[in-house]
């Protein structure tokens, strides 16, 4: 994927609200592991695109702009092979 992905934050939140059941104004912008793994999962299946996330990156991830900024470095990073 070349340039900038769409991406952005009300993404994000919307996929959260999807696990939630919660409206989107209602989504707590810091995330558990489990919210974590739900945005990667997303994430990756809506661009068909592995994340392969570093644990460090991971570990980074606390709130919902951490995920969307690592989110967004890793889409427009090359894709391997």
């Amino acid at each position: 994927m070349s340039g900038q992905p769409d991406l952005g934050r009300a993404d994000l939140l919307s996929m959260l609200a999807e696990l939630t059941a919660k409206p989107v104004d209602q989504v707590p912008d810091r995330l558990g592991s489990m919210e974590l793994a739900w945005l990667v999962h997303m994430v990756e299946q809506r661009y068909d695109r592995r994340l392969d996330l570093s644990d460090d990156q991971l570990a980074g991830i606390r709130t919902v702009d951490d995920a969307l900024a690592v989110f967004r470095g890793s889409l427009t990073a090359p894709a391997d092979g």
